[in-house]
């Protein structure tokens, strides 16, 4: 059965997509061009603009595809917090799993934060800041769940990104079966990081009630 055109153009489009993702794990987004995307693409570089139209499109059309995967992992590692009895190592094992599996993505954003146009890094930040916001929520269900208050749920989501994403790019280079110490390091600086805010929101909670002591028994439990 033969295919339409907007199928045909659907499947062109996602050649450029995928040929753009390869290319950039290997030297980059910032340094290729239209040519050699769509040489690897197998189409003509004037098709190339049917499509898109320079490599700056292209570019935040691969990073929207960064975003939607990144966001299907943290819906798999909630699905598998609800049966598994070590909630942080079963999301860091996803993490873990996908960065493996989708090396191309994950080098994208590591290998680009700092490179190409303005447009391109915001929209780079942009999804940055949309895995922190989805892990805010996780914790502020953590903290319901717990019923013990974080200090500030947004940024230990922050921190455990930054910390997910620096550990991560390790794992670009380790066989799968390889990465149980990996797992074991990154969980242990995120059980840290949730810790020191759990820590945080304690010290500040008794020097709130410290506060709100009168003198008088502060004095008659002091002479005590």
């Amino acid at each position: 059965m033969a295919i339409t055109k907007k199928e045909q153009k659907s499947q062109t489009r996602r050649q450029l997509l995928l040929a753009g993702l390869r290319l950039s794990s290997e030297k980059g987004f910032s340094s290729l061009s239209i040519r050699e995307v769509t040489t690897s693409a197998g189409i003509t570089p004037a098709a190339f603009y049917k499509h898109f139209h320079d490599m700056e499109e292209l570019g935040l059309a691969m990073l929207d595809e960064v975003g939607l995967s990144l966001r299907q992992m943290l819906r798999d590692a909630r699905r598998r917090v609800d049966t598994d009895l070590d909630p942080i190592r079963a999301s860091v094992e996803t993490f873990l799993s996908f960065v493996h599996d989708n090396k191309n993505l994950f080098r994208l954003l590591l290998g680009e934060r700092q490179g190409a146009t303005s447009a391109f890094r915001m929209a780079i930040h942009t999804e940055m800041d949309r895995f922190v916001a989805e892990l805010a929520i996780d914790l502020e269900r953590l903290q319901s769940a717990i019923n013990r208050p974080l200090n500030n749920p947004v940024l230990a989501a922050e921190s455990i990104v930054a910390v997910s994403f620096t550990l991560g790019a390790e794992a670009l280079d380790l066989p799968k079966h390889k990465q149980s110490g990996l797992t074991e390091r990154i969980a242990y600086h995120i059980k840290t990081i949730l810790r020191g805010s759990l820590k945080a929101n304690n010290t500040k909670t008794s020097t709130a009630k410290a506060a709100k002591t009168p003198s008088s028994s502060r004095k008659k439990r002091k002479a005590n």
